[in-house]
């Protein structure tokens, strides 16, 4: 079987990479500048290595090549990547100009040194939405201009396995511009989409018998066998729960939540606190027959389908498709920040396999 060989920029902690292992693809090195998010790609990732590096410095491109030249790796295969572009995302505030919205040129860059037979890349949405497409435009100039015709995608991961409203923008690019990439066909419809009571009903309550709420240890026992396909998927390699660790509200907090039905948001509320939110999603309670809203790195705005508290890390990373064995490291604030900025791992993987039919 042919090894293609993959290297991740702005990894983080290794979604898109998790999900390219997965297809049977050899991930070799995976480059960001957040420890714990490396700390997370290394221990997850097999032999693949770790590299810190700022890529606003295009000369540190320069140390990503001499470190495939001393492993006497001269034709990477793949090149896939998820460049921070805060300035284009509807949750910020929209400047087509801000810095982080060129960071996609280290990958222009590192491209062109390498000449790898392909090229993933994946951001936020608005970026083929937002003032015209600009940011689209600038990727696919750009990479056409080395040789590269990316094509543009906008994936729901619902429609392939995925138990989380979330939309992205893909580009694939193949090398000396001869095919186009064609992107797979959505694996499921709406009737049969994952829902969040598949995806997490049997992880454990973290609550007392009284309705108190309780942080939990961090490594627990599972108390039910998987209870749908996608349970005994996440759980295939695990024997333990990890990262499941509760975060507990203030009384104040708890008792709003508590008045949120499932599937409402905050405007359910009573008058006297609808009032304090103004966010459009805050207090929303999941809903259990349904996938869940996307996962972000803020993780206070969402609460459990039944449970009065947000959902933990590793609930946040069943609906990211993150298997039970894939453990995050840093604090807690840097597992939810790991979590929300990955790519799905099975929607990368759907991705993987449909790339092998061009290289």
């Amino acid at each position: 079987m042919q090894n293609y060989k993959v290297v991740d920029l702005f990894c983080g902690a290794g979604g898109l990479s998790k999900g390219f292992l997965d297809a049977g693809y050899d991930v070799i090195l995976g480059i960001d500048y957040d420890d714990a998010a490396l700390e997370t790609f290394q221990k997850n990732h097999g032999s693949a290595t770790a590299m810190k590096l700022d890529l606003y410095n295009h000369e540190n491109i320069e140390k990503i090549v001499d470190f495939l030249k001393e492993r006497n790796i001269d034709n990477l295969d793949v090149l896939v990547g998820g460049p921070p572009c805060q300035g284009f995302s509807y949750a910020g505030k929209m400047d087509i100009n801000d810095k982080r919205n060129f960071l996609y040129i280290a990958m222009v860059k590192l491209t062109e040194r390498l000449r790898p037979k392909a090229v993933l890349l994946e951001n936020v949405l608005a970026m083929i939405e937002a003032n015209g497409g600009v940011g689209a435009r600038r990727v696919i100039d750009d990479f056409r201009a080395i040789g590269y015709k990316m094509v543009p995608k906008v994936l729901f991961a619902p429609d392939y396995g995925v138990p989380q409203i979330r939309k992205r923008v893909f580009f694939v690019g193949l090398r000396d511009l001869v095919d186009e990439f064609c992107f797979p066909e959505a694996m499921l419809d709406p009737a049969h989409y994952i829902t969040c009571e598949e995806a997490i009903s049997d992880l454990p309550s973290l609550q007392t018998d009284k309705g108190e709420i309780v942080r939990g240890e961090k490594v627990q026992d599972y108390m039910t066998e998987p209870k749908s396909d996608y349970q005994r998927l996440m759980r295939k390699q695990s024997l333990k729960v990890y990262n499941h660790v509760g975060s507990v509200p203030i009384e104040k907090t708890r008792k709003m939540i508590a008045l949120v039905p499932e599937g409402k948001n905050y405007l359910a509320l009573p008058d006297e606190y609808r009032g304090l939110y103004k966010y459009h999603e805050a207090l929303t309670r999941y809903n259990s027959k349904k996938p869940s809203l996307t996962i972000n790195t803020g993780h206070r705005s969402h609460f459990h389908y039944k449970w009065n508290r947000i959902p933990t890390v590793r609930e946040s990373a069943r609906l990211q498709s993150f298997p039970d064995d894939f453990i995050f490291y840093g604090n807690q604030s840097e597992q939810f920040k790991q979590v929300g900025n990955a790519v799905p791992p099975l929607l990368g993987q759907v991705i993987a396999e449909q790339l092998k039919k061009y290289i």
